[in-house]
């Protein structure tokens, strides 16, 4: 696929957007890249990686190798994430310390739409798309009312399993990353290291994610060659079930102190707007619940209008 400069900007952009939602403990990076229009070419760059690569390295040369792999594409898409989570950890930290009603209400308007979206992806219904889809909310919301644990732990090892399995959950439409970082007691080990530039444990944490992300890439591919359909239901539900955890209105049960001596919530619930304890912001969190929404759809427009 021959590609111009003004290609490789718009994936970069589309990295910028999937490392903004990956910071966010709830909104996954693989639903960006799947209403961006890029998904399935990710997980097929991705699993490129392997000895056949090695063998084309060192059969036919460099040039053969990049082009094997797609690395174009790979590299225009990880720059945009790295300078995503780099230059946005901060403000989307201060965010969700500060306005987490208006932080949540704009995701969760994009995640909402994102359902429609992709759902509209699955070209036949019948009762197993219905059922795996199903089963697909179920385990999403399972998770997502599941208690992180009590310690934060920073040992490098931990970071590195840490790492491996939220990028398996960050390639996954609905299954955010960052939340599996929460639940892991890692996120906010991760994200004072993005903070501080402490760079020993941002690359112990990135070696794990690559070793994660080469591996679950190549099953997510085969699912997607063999049970397209299917696989696209079960992602669908995995984005229905992740709407509670983004719900803008929740109840603090239970509270914490972190690392840091600073008390967090620990154990929350979703309320209606109208039960909420404190100011709602109800009129706020439409707009920008709207405003997410109509993102995606501008988003749909823009790929139809490519192809």
């Amino acid at each position: 696929m021959s590609r111009s400069l003004k290609d490789f900007i718009i994936i970069g952009l589309k990295g910028i957007a999937m490392g903004a939602a990956d910071v966010v403990p709830g909104v996954s990076g693989g639903t960006i890249a799947f209403i961006s229009g890029i998904y399935e070419e990710l997980l097929s760059a991705i699993s490129n990686v392997n000895l056949s690569l090695l063998k084309t390295l060192k059969s036919d040369g460099f040039k053969s190798a990049w082009k094997q792999l797609n690395g174009n594409f790979l590299v225009s898409l990880f720059i945009g994430i790295l300078i995503s989570i780099f230059s946005l950890a901060k403000a989307i930290k201060w965010l969700l310390e500060n306005e987490p009603i208006l932080l949540w209400s704009f995701f969760f308007g994009l995640v909402l739409a994102s359902v429609l979206y992709i759902g509209k992806q699955i070209s036949k219904w019948n009762w197993i798309a219905i059922v795996v889809m199903l089963l697909g909310t179920m385990l999403a919301y399972y998770i997502t009312t599941l208690n992180p644990l009590v310690t934060e732990n920073s040992s490098l090892l931990f970071m590195f399993l840490a790492g491996s399995l939220a990028i398996c959950a960050m390639i996954l439409p609905g299954i955010s990353g960052a939340f599996i970082l929460v639940l892991l007691g890692a996120y906010q080990p991760v994200l004072a290291a993005v903070d501080n530039r402490d760079f020993k444990v941002v690359a112990t944490v990135a070696a794990g994610a690559v070793v994660g992300l080469l591996l679950f890439s190549r099953i997510l591919k085969w699912l997607f060659l063999h049970y397209k359909n299917y696989t696209l239901a079960v992602l669908t539900g995995f984005i229905i079930g992740s709407l509670n955890k983004i719900w803008p209105w929740k109840e603090t049960l239970t509270w914490r102190v972190n690392s840091h001596g600073v008390k967090v919530p620990f154990n929350q619930q979703s309320v209606s707007p109208i039960s909420f304890p404190e100011e709602p912001q109800l009129a706020m969190a439409i707009a920008l619940a709207l405003v997410g929404f109509g993102l995606i759809l501008l988003l749909e427009k823009l790929a139809l209008k490519d192809k």
